[in-house]
Protein backbone atom coordinates (compact mmCIF):
# COMPACT_ATOMS: atom_id res chain seq x y z
CA UNK A 1 0.00 0.00 0.00
CA UNK A 2 2.95 2.65 0.74
CA UNK A 3 4.25 1.92 -2.59
CA UNK A 4 0.51 2.90 -4.25
CA UNK A 5 -0.27 5.84 -1.59
CA UNK A 6 3.68 7.11 0.03
CA UNK A 7 2.51 10.26 1.25
CA UNK A 8 -1.16 9.34 2.28
CA UNK A 9 -1.47 12.48 4.25
CA UNK A 10 -0.83 14.79 0.77
CA UNK A 11 -2.94 11.94 -1.87
CA UNK A 12 -5.92 12.17 1.29
CA UNK A 13 -5.33 16.68 0.75
CA UNK A 14 -4.87 16.70 -2.78
CA UNK A 15 -8.28 14.42 -3.32
CA UNK A 16 -10.68 17.06 -0.83
CA UNK A 17 -8.69 19.88 -1.83
CA UNK A 18 -9.76 19.44 -5.82
CA UNK A 19 -13.66 18.01 -4.61
CA UNK A 20 -13.83 21.40 -2.92
CA UNK A 21 -12.60 22.97 -5.37
CA UNK A 22 -14.39 21.62 -8.55
CA UNK A 23 -17.18 19.80 -6.38
CA UNK A 24 -18.37 16.21 -6.04
CA UNK A 25 -19.55 14.24 -9.69
CA UNK A 26 -18.61 10.73 -10.86
CA UNK A 27 -15.99 12.44 -12.87
CA UNK A 28 -14.08 14.97 -10.12
CA UNK A 29 -14.05 12.17 -7.58
CA UNK A 30 -12.35 10.22 -10.53
CA UNK A 31 -9.97 12.91 -11.07
CA UNK A 32 -9.23 13.45 -7.74
CA UNK A 33 -7.90 9.96 -6.79
CA UNK A 34 -5.76 9.57 -9.57
CA UNK A 35 -4.46 13.24 -8.82
CA UNK A 36 -4.09 11.88 -5.34
CA UNK A 37 -2.82 8.87 -6.45
CA UNK A 38 -0.04 10.24 -9.14
CA UNK A 39 0.96 13.73 -7.86
CA UNK A 40 2.62 11.74 -4.86
CA UNK A 41 4.63 9.14 -6.55
CA UNK A 42 6.01 11.42 -9.53
CA UNK A 43 7.11 13.87 -6.98
CA UNK A 44 8.77 11.61 -4.25
CA UNK A 45 12.30 11.90 -5.24
CA UNK A 46 11.80 15.39 -4.52
CA UNK A 47 10.13 15.20 -0.91
CA UNK A 48 11.51 12.09 0.01
CA UNK A 49 10.72 9.45 2.16
CA UNK A 50 7.66 8.75 4.44
CA UNK A 51 8.91 9.25 7.93
CA UNK A 52 6.94 7.45 11.32
CA UNK A 53 3.61 8.51 12.20
CA UNK A 54 4.90 10.95 15.17
CA UNK A 55 7.98 12.60 13.63
CA UNK A 56 5.33 13.04 10.37
CA UNK A 57 3.32 14.61 12.92
CA UNK A 58 5.72 16.82 14.32
CA UNK A 59 7.48 17.83 11.17
CA UNK A 60 3.50 18.89 9.82
CA UNK A 61 3.00 21.07 13.04
CA UNK A 62 6.28 22.94 12.53
CA UNK A 63 5.48 23.79 9.01
CA UNK A 64 2.10 25.36 9.82
CA UNK A 65 3.77 27.35 12.85
CA UNK A 66 6.33 28.51 9.85
CA UNK A 67 3.86 28.97 7.29
CA UNK A 68 2.27 31.32 10.14
CA UNK A 69 5.04 33.29 10.83
CA UNK A 70 5.87 33.72 6.53
CA UNK A 71 2.52 35.09 7.08
CA UNK A 72 2.43 37.38 9.40
CA UNK A 73 5.84 38.58 8.36
CA UNK A 74 5.11 39.53 4.41
CA UNK A 75 1.77 41.40 6.27
CA UNK A 76 4.12 43.50 8.33
CA UNK A 77 6.52 43.78 5.57
CA UNK A 78 3.64 44.93 3.38
CA UNK A 79 2.99 47.97 5.84
CA UNK A 80 6.51 48.97 6.30
CA UNK A 81 7.08 48.78 2.60
CA UNK A 82 4.22 50.86 2.06
CA UNK A 83 5.17 53.25 4.13
CA UNK A 84 8.87 53.24 2.67
CA UNK A 85 7.34 53.63 -0.87
CA UNK A 86 4.75 56.62 -0.27
CA UNK A 87 7.34 58.40 1.81
CA UNK A 88 10.66 60.22 0.65
CA UNK A 89 12.76 58.66 -1.86
CA UNK A 90 15.86 59.61 0.33
CA UNK A 91 15.13 57.68 3.07
CA UNK A 92 15.52 54.32 1.21
CA UNK A 93 19.07 52.70 1.68
CA UNK A 94 19.12 49.63 -0.84
CA UNK A 95 21.67 47.13 -0.75
CA UNK A 96 22.41 43.37 -1.76
CA UNK A 97 23.30 41.38 1.19
CA UNK A 98 25.06 37.79 1.11
CA UNK A 99 23.02 35.68 3.01
CA UNK A 100 25.18 32.49 4.19
CA UNK A 101 23.10 29.47 3.76
CA UNK A 102 23.39 26.14 6.04
CA UNK A 103 20.26 23.91 4.82
CA UNK A 104 21.26 20.32 2.99
CA UNK A 105 18.26 19.77 1.04
CA UNK A 106 17.11 21.16 -2.32
CA UNK A 107 13.70 22.14 -1.25
CA UNK A 108 14.41 23.74 1.65
CA UNK A 109 17.10 26.50 0.12
CA UNK A 110 14.36 26.36 -2.45
CA UNK A 111 11.42 27.16 -0.10
CA UNK A 112 14.40 29.50 1.89
CA UNK A 113 14.79 31.95 -1.44
CA UNK A 114 11.26 31.41 -2.15
CA UNK A 115 10.18 33.01 1.15
CA UNK A 116 12.81 35.81 0.80
CA UNK A 117 10.98 36.97 -2.15
CA UNK A 118 7.64 36.67 -0.79
CA UNK A 119 8.44 38.93 1.85
CA UNK A 120 8.08 42.72 0.76
CA UNK A 121 11.12 44.60 0.61
CA UNK A 122 13.35 41.51 -0.08
CA UNK A 123 14.02 39.63 -3.26
CA UNK A 124 16.27 36.75 -3.83
CA UNK A 125 18.58 37.79 -6.44
CA UNK A 126 21.36 34.74 -7.18
CA UNK A 127 21.76 31.73 -5.02
CA UNK A 128 25.61 30.40 -5.50
CA UNK A 129 26.11 27.17 -7.45
CA UNK A 130 26.96 25.61 -4.63
CA UNK A 131 24.20 26.44 -2.87
CA UNK A 132 26.11 28.33 -0.10
CA UNK A 133 25.53 31.47 -0.53
CA UNK A 134 21.85 33.69 -1.25
CA UNK A 135 22.27 36.87 -2.88
CA UNK A 136 19.57 39.24 -1.16
CA UNK A 137 18.55 42.37 -2.31
CA UNK A 138 16.75 44.54 0.31
CA UNK A 139 14.51 48.04 -0.23
CA UNK A 140 15.70 49.57 3.12
CA UNK A 141 18.56 48.26 5.57
CA UNK A 142 20.97 49.75 8.10
CA UNK A 143 22.23 46.88 9.10
CA UNK A 144 23.12 44.01 6.91
CA UNK A 145 24.18 41.88 9.08
CA UNK A 146 20.89 42.00 11.20
CA UNK A 147 18.99 41.11 8.10
CA UNK A 148 21.21 37.70 7.99
CA UNK A 149 21.04 37.06 11.36
CA UNK A 150 16.92 38.03 11.33
CA UNK A 151 16.89 35.04 8.00
CA UNK A 152 19.17 32.65 9.56
CA UNK A 153 16.77 32.38 12.84
CA UNK A 154 12.95 33.63 11.54
CA UNK A 155 13.65 31.32 7.94
CA UNK A 156 16.91 29.00 8.08
CA UNK A 157 16.85 27.80 11.28
CA UNK A 158 12.65 27.06 11.33
CA UNK A 159 13.08 25.10 7.41
CA UNK A 160 15.99 23.20 9.13
CA UNK A 161 13.99 21.77 12.18
CA UNK A 162 11.10 20.47 9.31
CA UNK A 163 14.03 18.90 6.99
CA UNK A 164 15.79 17.95 9.73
Amino acid sequence: MSRLLPQPLTSAMLAAGWLLLYGVSAAHVLLALALAVALPLFTRRFVGEPMGRARGWRRLWRAARFALLVTWDIVVANVAVARLVLGPPGRLRPAFVSVPVALEQPLAVTLLASVVTMTPGTVSAELSADRRRLLVHVLDTDDPQSLVEQIRVRYERPLAEIFA
